[in-house]
């Protein structure tokens, strides 16, 4: 298991708030803090441990370049309240604007993050194209025939395992209620719009509810009759021992994806490479994912039948509220991690850095991604559940849209203008005909 830094729980038990806010990843604890600093009476609600599941597992990276476009002005909105966090909460979360290096020995890839930063440019995003010579020069110590690369100054890092704990426990400060191991089994309506929610310790009255579930939010909605469209990918990542200082920040290379760290070593993976769980979720949901299975991303997904089939966030959606849920047989989601993926990291990191050959492995980890369709995440009401909001389906952008998205979610709740479009974030772009962009998200 991943360390994961310590939220208290609240003392008693409320019978009712304004919100409760279902999942204790980062999308759910920054809308409970964003909420709470509102002065919107919360509660968060997490089957398990604050920050256990994808948000403690991911890379770390903070960014705004390579993301699709629509993602952008959230991912720009996001880099600010990353940076003013620290200061708010009152303690160090590990976010430090340090950079992202991108850097390819394929002229095709410069060429397309050429025409991408035009475009970014429109909307108020600027990095630095940089040529062959330029990149050498930033990375002294690599050795590769480089066609040229990116950098923006402006990104960043963060630690997984102090972030989601620590605006968790902010949100506390602010008053909001937080209870761990409590999972939410189903909604109450009433007069034909959301009332409550059921958990394992009874009742909570609440006039809305925000579903940020990360990889359990599809289950959640099937249960109640709502179509997400989402698919997990396990993904698999790695943190080494303490080793030489390469790069400062986050660099992409080929075929791996590194981070320093503010112990000293890396956090490495294999960019897009995962595996998919063949279960009655996922093979509900196949013809939607249609145009990413011909797209580039089919050919870095291994498959295989999930083991229990019926079992797990792509399993059975039927359950009575006064019963056992799924969400507390898996309190914790621990996939295991594809044995090739650290071994081939390493040797991919070291072509390009011999200064790292030898790299000793600490731990290696998989985490379950919660994926979209289009790659792009749904932060939207739902009309058939008047009261409802899902926040889900970040396709491994959550942690570093995080802080933004629970601005852009606390918003969506209250009714206020959220200074960015929500079109593109629509629950319902997957039923009203609109057709999707075949994802091409670097």
């Amino acid at each position: 298991m991943l360390r994961i830094d310590e939220v208290p729980n609240s003392e008693g038990f409320p019978d009712r708030c304004d919100v409760a806010v279902i999942g204790g990843g980062i999308i759910g604890v920054s809308t409970a803090y964003e909420l709470a600093r509102r002065g919107v009476s919360v509660v968060l609600l997490e089957k398990g441990i604050i920050g256990a599941e994808q948000s403690g597992r991911n890379w770390g990276w903070v960014r705004q370049q390579n993301r699709d476009l629509y993602e952008l002005p959230l991912a720009m909105q996001s880099l600010k309240r990353w940076g003013e966090l620290s200061d708010e909460l009152g303690e160090d979360i590990g976010f430090r604007r340090s950079g992202i290096l991108y850097a390819s020995e394929q002229s095709a890839d410069v060429a397309q993050w050429e025409a991408w930063l035009g475009k970014a440019r429109a909307l108020g995003f600027d990095s630095q194209l940089l040529s062959a010579r330029e990149l050498a020069a930033r990375v002294p110590h690599s050795r590769a025939k480089w066609a040229g690369g990116v950098w923006s100054h402006s990104d960043g890092r963060a630690e997984p395992s102090r972030a989601a704990p620590a605006i968790a426990r902010g949100a506390q400060r602010l008053g909001a209620r937080v209870h761990q191991t409590c999972a939410v089994r189903g909604l109450d309506s009433s007069a034909g719009r959301i009332s409550g929610v059921w958990t394992e310790r009874g009742r909570i009255g609440a006039s809305s509810v925000v579903l940020a579930g990360g990889a359990w939010s599809a289950l959640f909605c099937r249960h109640h009759g709502i179509d997400l469209p989402a698919v997990n990918v396990i993904g698999t990542a790695l943190r080494t021992a303490e080793a030489p200082a390469v790069i400062d920040g986050c660099f992409s290379g080929p075929n791996f994806a590194m981070r320093r760290r503010l112990d000293g070593g890396y956090t490495i993976a294999v960019p897009g490479y995962g595996r998919m769980e063949i279960a009655p979720q996922n093979l509900r949901h196949a013809v939607k994912f249609r145009q990413m299975f011909r797209s580039k991303l089919n050919k870095k997904l291994k498959f295989r039948i999930a083991q229990p089939f019926f079992g797990g966030p792509e399993g059975s959606a039927d359950w009575r509220h006064d019963d056992i849920s799924p969400f507390e047989v898996t309190r914790v989601l621990n996939p295991a991690p594809d044995a090739e993926w650290p071994t081939r990291a390493l040797q991919n990191v070291a072509t390009v850095f011999p200064e790292l050959s030898g790299l000793r492995i600490a731990h290696a980890w998989a985490g379950a991604i919660d994926t979209m369709p289009d790659l792009v995440p749904v932060m939207s009401r739902v009309e058939s559940n008047p009261g409802l909001v899902i926040a889900s389906g970040f396709s491994g952008h959550g942690f570093g849209l995080g802080p933004g998205a629970g601005m852009l979610v606390s918003r969506i709740v209250t009714d206020d203008a959220t200074g960015i479009e929500t079109q593109p974030y629509r629950l319902t772009r997957f039923s009203d005909g609109t057709r999707l962009a075949k994802p091409e998200m670097m």
